[in-house]
């Protein structure tokens, strides 16, 4: 049996601190860690159903674990992830994701966020968990998220997480609320590109985009040189069109300097034609990309959506995290911190052609499919 599966994935977690005082710990650190990763992997969806699990596969367990009490109780999964410190889980899951993936020039990381809804304690005057993610389109693996108290507070939070992650050569989307000078800065001294959303919230340069491109466009661009590209999509009665605008005409921009490397200002129109109905849609972004390869500025930004179609949308349909009740302490950040590696770990095994839901189910029908899941890891 390939024991070093687990084990391998644990070594990134080894240096953990574990928060219990001594003289109650009657189970180790590792032991609950690995029980409660192959039980999320195989479709446990809290406390109760990892302890389940781990019953339910004690003899497999016992061939790598020691496990010298037997399984842990759901209170005792419950109470050690709501006292476990998220940065120091979120450190080591860096140190492992860092392991498990290789860096390349270009790479797209978009950051976003989501709001694990059933995490709302109102009783205990608790907001919900507000999760933000960084993914990298790549590998198709988040590469690391940090909690928040609300929606509003993710501009305090990425610049946190662009801190732990390496960035050189990466090309950064966010969307419209992380449009902020701190972090253009933040990801220019990191090594990084960024293709940023506008909207109202950045209103001078927002205002002076949108009439510059109005006004340009309308005119024939006025002596204003400009690149251009389009791409078209259609199925089941939709037809989508997009087309993209750059340029590198931002010296008319009088706080220019404020927004570092500030290269490319960019209009995106989006046509949309279902059952002989049109609709069209402007949205305007920032870059410090060149403007002379819109195809290329048009697919990071088509790119960027990957994190909700690939991310946000398995964890809430294959693993139900907005229906996740659990609240207590830093239990509910950490539960999503087990679905990102479980999730990082079924992507990352590709030899079976079935969607996470059928590779969750066959990882909890077949231990040689769930080892070589883990194998990931090593």
């Amino acid at each position: 049996m390939d024991v070093d599966a687990p084990r391998g994935l644990l070594r990134a977690f080894a240096e953990m601190e574990d928060p219990r005082m001594e003289r109650t710990k009657q189970h180790s650190l590792t032991d609950i860690l690995t029980i409660a990763i192959c039980a999320v992997i195989c479709g446990a969806e809290g406390w109760t159903h990892v302890a389940l699990f781990g019953r339910s596969k004690i003899k497999w367990f016992k061939t790598f674990l020691d496990l010298p009490n037997g399984i842990p109780s759901h209170d005792t999964f419950g109470r050690v992830f709501s006292m476990l410190d998220p940065m120091s889980f979120e450190e080591c899951f860096l140190k492992w994701i860092t392991d498990l993936t290789t860096a390349s020039r270009g790479r797209l990381v978009a950051i976003d966020g989501k709001t694990i809804r059933r995490s709302l304690d109102t009783a205990n005057g608790k907001a919900a968990i507000h999760m933000v993610s960084a993914w990298c389109r790549a590998n198709n693996m988040v590469m690391g998220q940090l909690a928040t108290d609300a929606k509003s507070n993710e501009i305090t939070a990425i610049p946190k997480l662009l801190k732990l992650l390496d960035i050189g050569g990466a090309v950064v989307t966010i969307d419209a609320a992380g449009c902020q000078k701190k972090i253009v800065r933040q990801i220019a001294n990191q090594g990084g590109h960024y293709v940023l959303q506008l909207k109202g919230n950045q209103g001078t340069l927002h205002a002076d985009t949108v009439m510059l491109f109005d006004q340009c466009l309308t005119d024939d661009c006025r002596g204003i040189s400009y690149h251009t590209a389009s791409t078209t999509n259609g199925g089941h009665g939709r037809v989508e069109q997009r087309r993209i605008w750059a340029t590198s005409e931002v010296a008319w921009f009088s706080e220019r300097s404020k927004w570092k490397n500030l290269r490319t200002l960019i209009r995106i129109e989006r046509q949309r034609t279902v059952d002989g109905e049109t609709s069209r849609e402007y949205h305007y972004y920032i870059s410090s990309l060149p403007a002379d390869d819109p195809a290329k500025l048009l697919d990071y930004i088509r790119g960027h959506w990957g994190i909700e179609n690939r991310v946000h949308w398995s964890l809430d349909v294959n693993f139900r995290e907005d229906d996740c009740r659990i609240r207590q302490g830093h239990a509910a950040e950490n539960f999503s911190r087990l679905s990102r590696i479980a999730l990082n770990l079924l992507k990352a095994e590709i030899s079976c052609k079935v969607g996470i839901k059928g590779k969750r189910l066959r990882c909890g029908w077949d231990r040689n499919y769930l080892l070589k899941v883990l194998t990931k890891g090593i």
